[in-house]
């Protein structure tokens, strides 16, 4: 049977459709269509006030690496479905986190103290940051961001999140804050001793050696500058503990304390948090601190439980709520404020 001809234009049309759409998610090797997703990037990225000449700098090599979707489809939607709060507690401090947290206060305390300081933020949540993110600056992440970047925004599902950190770290190489061999970091993009993302290294990056620069890569006192800036810039209080775990009074009815206003943003970890009561109404409630101590009665708390009523339980005040501004999740939280609470003596 002889087979119809299509004529040629229809064979362009249908070879332009093709090329246009973007990767799927059992697509390892999109080949010419990242290509022309970059070419797209560049014409949008120049419209947007990104000079030419910066995006041949900091696109220099840029590949898609499957390995990132692969790492950022892996993730749990909820880390409670693998474990309870107690488990990874027990991961996340173990080890020599609290001992080589407390060894490395000695050789960095003069910087420490100074952003601190400034910032007026607490020296050991600055040092649990720099513990659980990237143990101590140990662990900074080995991919090409850039790369790592175009290929988070070319997978599509957070295309515009990810397209506007390209955007940040076409910038940072532009204006020559970092080199272009300087920017790897994670496979999400994060950078550095604090694992910023590239918009908040340009938001919140601070210079803490008086160099002129920020290098969050090499730099320990500019790391903990742009640590305590970033949280000087979410909110902190002064002199304010996050909070403590409690004991909830048997039979406690939680249907009167449930938010009314439910989260907009950040809805699984938020959902856990009750209203915010004065501290007086929880201590009259007959909820007691396993360890700290009550804040002034006027004080706000919400009552937050990880793993649901029946779990772990902590009263929390406004200060915890900032350190999920870094990573909106309970259990970083909560990993965060525990190791700052035992490097805490230490940095005195």
């Amino acid at each position: 049977m002889p087979v119809p001809q299509v004529p040629m234009r229809f064979l362009a049309i249908a070879l332009a459709l093709i090329l246009a759409v973007p990767a799927h998610a059992d697509e390892t090797d999109p080949g010419l269509a990242f290509t022309i997703w970059l070419n797209n990037y560049r014409t949008g990225a120049e419209s947007r006030g990104l000079k030419r000449e910066w995006l041949d700098a900091a696109l220099a090599g840029v590949r898609y690496v499957p390995r990132v979707v692969q790492l950022d489809r892996g993730q749990p939607d909820d880390p409670t479905r693998q474990s309870r709060i107690g488990d990874y507690l027990a991961r996340q401090l173990g080890g020599d986190r609290i001992s080589g947290g407390i060894a490395r206060v000695p050789g960095n305390r003069a910087s420490l103290l100074a952003a601190a300081t400034r910032h007026r933020v607490a020296p050991e949540i600055i040092m649990a940051i720099w513990g659980m993110e990237t143990s101590y600056g140990r662990v900074t992440g080995g991919f090409d961001l850039p790369s790592a970047l175009a290929t988070l925004a070319y997978d599509g599902r957070r295309a515009s999140l990810f397209t506007a950190e390209l955007d940040a770290a076409v910038r940072i190489v532009g204006e020559g804050r970092a080199s272009r061999e300087q920017m790897r970091g994670s496979w999400a993009g994060a950078l550095g001793q604090p694992q910023f993302l590239p918009s908040n290294y340009l938001k919140h990056g601070a210079d803490g050696d008086g160099d002129g620069r920020i290098d969050l890569w090499a730099s320990v006192p500019d790391t903990f500058m742009s640590i305590a800036r970033y949280f000087a810039d979410a909110g902190w209080v002064e002199g304010l503990n996050w909070g403590f775990a409690v004991g909830v009074p048997p039979g406690f009815d939680h249907a009167p304390i449930v938010n009314p206003r439910p989260p907009e943003q950040c809805t699984k970890p938020l959902s856990r948090h009750s209203y915010a009561y004065p501290a007086a109404r929880w201590r009259d409630w007959g909820f007691r601190p396993l360890n700290g101590v009550w804040p002034a009665d006027t004080e706000a708390m919400a009552l937050v439980e990880p793993d649901g009523p029946g779990g772990d339980a902590y009263l929390t005040t406004a200060n915890y709520r900032v350190i999920m501004e870094y990573n909106c999740s309970n259990y970083y939280a909560l990993s965060v404020a525990l190791l700052g609470n035992a490097l805490a003596p230490a940095t005195r």
